[in-house]
């Protein structure tokens, strides 16, 4: 069976200032602090969300 890919999202701008939405793709993500970091599945609709606030999060790779 083969193993699902993941990606690695940790939070590095702060959500001070920013719109709703965008705190809330934030805490949708498992994100409320600067610094946290999650493993996330891969999915059309993770990666929809990173790109949406792709500027305040840093994402890598999983294996």
């Amino acid at each position: 069976m083969a193993e699902k890919k993941t990606v690695i999202v940790t939070q590095v701008g702060s959500p001070i200032r920013r719109t709703k939405d965008q705190r809330a793709t934030l805490v949708g993500l498992g994100l409320n602090k600067l610094h946290r970091t999650r493993e996330l599945e891969d999915t059309p609709a993770v990666r929809g969300m990173i790109n949406k606030v792709a500027h305040l999060v840093r994402v890598e790779s999983g294996e």
